[in-house]
């Protein structure tokens, strides 16, 4: 019998619980720096959550720059022209404070001090990539599962798409998951990006690719995910809920570095490519009706029988596959909807005469599209859209 290849990659230290923002000097000083570059965003420092991280650079006597002009979900052109600003500064360290841009531009400045190529270049061949240096990251949201996957995803506006650059060089060194960053974050993005946490849990698990180490992330993940995501993003007071989704949405980024995510994820990226659709809200719009489409293949059936095996924790008595596995699809659905995920695409600007285009750039997406049980076709892809329309 011969058993297929997988593998795993995780960061080599990952802090949890109470005030694991303290880690910081000591992480800065076991790697001996002395002129940190740290990512963030204006929204992040306006909050005051930058802070956090600030108070423990200053603690650590280290020199250090803040980084944080550039644009939600940028395009590689505006993360180029962040890393111009920053390499050639003899900086030994990178720190990263923020969501998923935030996060994947400063893994792309950790292999992009040199000049032998830009991140044009790895969009054309990421196998470019080489570390070049450590990186820290500290999600600001419980969703992206940015800071332990070695995926940076950037906007290509020439093509009205976004585009994963991945390479494992990009893995974080260092991730701090401290749940007071997340305490005070608005609804809206605490559900959008929950709701994407909960789309790598249960894409990652039931992909082609999946196997027994992203069988053990996802399914975890998405235990913890579904029990905790409504009060984590209703209560501003649930610490331990919005810290369970920190570690659900970590465990959702190892699972797509050992697994891979499906048409969820490659059907939403032209929407944030030309409508700059925040990433988590067009993957929660999508979820639901993938999902359907998905359940029509008894394979994809079996796969989500399983995962309600793991997270429901009720009273409700299912037996066969098929009650489990709808049961399921409509428990998800259950929550999008309490979390009020928008549901119509005209509020980004999409109209009715841009669905062929869609169309077309979804199926562009085969990189993932690959890994979805079911075969997504242009007529296929046209219903789904047309669901959110």
């Amino acid at each position: 019998m011969s058993l297929e290849k997988y593998s795993l990659k995780m960061p080599k230290a990952v802090y949890s619980g109470t005030n694991s923002m303290e880690n910081i000097p000591a992480i800065l000083a076991a790697v001996g720096a002395k002129k940190v570059a740290a990512f963030t965003d204006k929204g992040i420092r306006k909050l005051g959550l930058f802070d956090l991280v600030e108070e423990q650079l200053k603690a650590s006597g280290v020199a250090y720059d803040v980084f944080d002009e550039f644009p939600p979900e940028p395009s590689y052109q505006a993360v180029q022209g962040v890393i111009d600003q920053f390499k050639h500064k003899d900086y030994d360290f990178v720190v990263a404070c923020g969501g998923g841009s935030v996060m994947d531009t400063a893994k792309l400045a950790s292999v992009l001090v040199t000049d032998e190529y830009g991140v044009k270049e790895l969009l054309d061949d990421p196998k470019r990539a080489k570390k070049c240096l450590q990186i820290l990251t500290i999600p600001t949201t419980a969703g992206t599962g940015a800071e332990c996957t070695p995926n940076a995803i950037v906007g290509v506006p020439e093509k009205e798409v976004k585009i994963g650059i991945v390479n494992d060089n990009m893995m974080s060194d260092f991730v701090i998951l401290d749940a007071r960053l997340i305490q005070n974050l608005p609804r809206k993005i605490a559900a959008s990006t929950g709701i994407d946490a909960m789309c790598h849990a249960i894409e990652c698990f039931t992909s082609n690719k999946s196997n027994p180490f992203a069988d053990t992330f996802s399914l975890k993940a998405y235990d913890i995910i579904m029990n905790n995501i409504v009060k984590a993003c209703d209560d501003n007071t649930a610490l331990t809920e919005k810290n369970n989704m920190q570690i659900a949405a970590f465990y959702g980024g190892v699972a797509i570095t050992a697994s891979g995510t499906t048409a969820v994820h490659a059907l939403s990226y032209p929407l944030g490519g030309k409508y700059h659709v925040a990433h988590g809200t067009s993957n929660a719009m999508l979820l639901i009706p993938v999902m359907k489409f998905n359940a029509e293949d008894p394979k994809f059936r079996d796969r989500l029988a399983l995962a309600w095996d793991a997270a429901y924790h009720g009273d409700k008595k299912l037996t066969t596959v098929d009650e489990k596995a709808y049961a399921l699809v409509d428990w998800m659905e259950e929550i999008v909807k309490h979390l009020d995920i928008p549901t119509d695409l005209k509020e980004f600007g999409v109209k009715p005469e841009d669905l062929d285009g869609l169309v077309e750039a979804g199926l562009q997406q085969q990189r993932l599209l690959v890994n979805n049980m079911r075969e997504v076709k242009a007529e296929d892809a046209r219903k789904i859209y047309l669901q959110v329309m």
